[in-house]
């Protein structure tokens, strides 16, 4: 079994109240100095940069299964404390690759989420938001994760629900095992900032204490600014995924199964050669962008299967954002700029 070196943890303890001294200093020690931020009303301090384990489901392409577990080890081992994942990635495997890293792993390094209501069985998607599958969905996640309760648990992409369902059926149920202990904290997660909006205003005042928003927070669209006063003003925190707008920020390019317009993954695709030729890989201006809203946003999620994509995504949360890049790739990005496209 791995041995959880925890080498970050000291200087996690040493700066966790001293963000800056923390980037001050981290040039002195081997270990990555990670930024922690509280969570809403939760009480939960979550690393700048979180890890997203959809990819140890073979969500984007095929993964080696000791590599994916190695990755959890070094996110962990660099001071990322926040994971999340869903029964959903890989249709059960990311929940099953997590689960075995986790055995090697304390419990009280790190915080979990999960979500219920998105799943897929044979290669078929589904959705199921009743409150009995929501709360069976809980018990199985725990098993395949190897634990005894779960931090935050989600309701997973609520746009394919009658949102209706969702205030008064599958957060109650939720809930409910909340007051029994085996989730601390309840949450929603969708692509559109609006329906986690509509949810927050029709549910009870503090059923709902996290959102994870995702693509609106990235250099091509940062629409989640308009919703932060709304959701502080409930006391809800906030989490940012797909700082890379799901492939289209990277050198490899929007894979052929995103559902962005060709108009607006040609102008990202654009901005990516810009960075190229000016010896700044846009994933990096990318990740930066990204983590630079502290503490409205307590983390954003990356993914990756890779030990060296995740720690080569930590040190580069460490440097100094070139700002006037961000002007040129956003200037060249142009019309594109907010152009939105449906879940799927």
């Amino acid at each position: 079994m791995h041995l959880y070196r925890g080498g970050a943890r000291y200087l996690e303890r040493k700066f966790s109240n001293d963000n800056e001294s923390a980037r001050r200093y981290n040039k002195y020690f081997k270990y990555n100095i990670m930024i922690y931020n509280e969570l809403g009303k939760t009480g939960m301090r979550l690393s700048n940069l979180g890890f997203g384990a959809s990819s140890l489901g073979g969500v984007f392409h095929g993964i080696k299964e000791n590599e994916g577990i190695e990755a959890v080890y070094t996110a962990v081992e660099n001071g990322i404390n926040f994971i999340d994942v869903s029964p959903y990635y890989g249709h059960l495997k990311a929940e099953t690759v997590l689960g075995k890293a986790l055995k090697g792993i304390p419990r009280d390094k790190y915080y979990l989420s999960t979500k219920v209501g998105r799943y897929g069985k044979d290669g078929v998607n589904y959705w199921d938001y009743s409150a009995k599958r929501a709360q069976e969905s809980v018990y199985e996640s725990m098993e395949r994760l190897n634990i005894d309760y779960i931090d935050i648990i989600n309701v997973h992409d609520v746009e394919f629900a009658d949102l209706n369902q969702i205030v008064n059926e599958t957060l109650p149920a939720l809930v409910e095992l909340k007051g029994k202990g085996i989730v601390k904290h309840v949450g929603i997660t969708d692509l559109q900032p609006e329906n986690l909006k509509w949810v927050i205003e029709h549910a009870e005042e503090g059923t709902v204490e996290s959102v994870l928003n995702f693509c609106h927070y990235s250099l091509n669209d940062d629409l989640l600014l308009q919703f932060l006063d709304f959701f502080e003003a409930h006391g809800v925190g906030v989490i940012n995924a797909s700082p890379f707008s799901m492939g289209l920020l990277s050198m490899r390019g929007a894979p052929a199964w995103h559902p962005a317009v060709q108009s607006l993954k040609d102008a990202c695709a654009r901005a990516a050669r810009h960075c190229e030729e000016k010896g700044y890989p846009i994933d990096k201006l990318a990740v930066q962008f990204s983590t630079s809203l502290n503490p409205r946003i307590a983390s954003t999620l990356f993914s990756s299967a890779n030990p060296a994509n995740v720690l080569k995504n930590i040190q580069y949360v460490n440097e100094k954002m070139d700002e006037s890049l961000v002007k040129e790739v956003q200037e060249i990005i142009g019309d594109q700029m907010y152009v939105r496209w449906k879940n799927s």
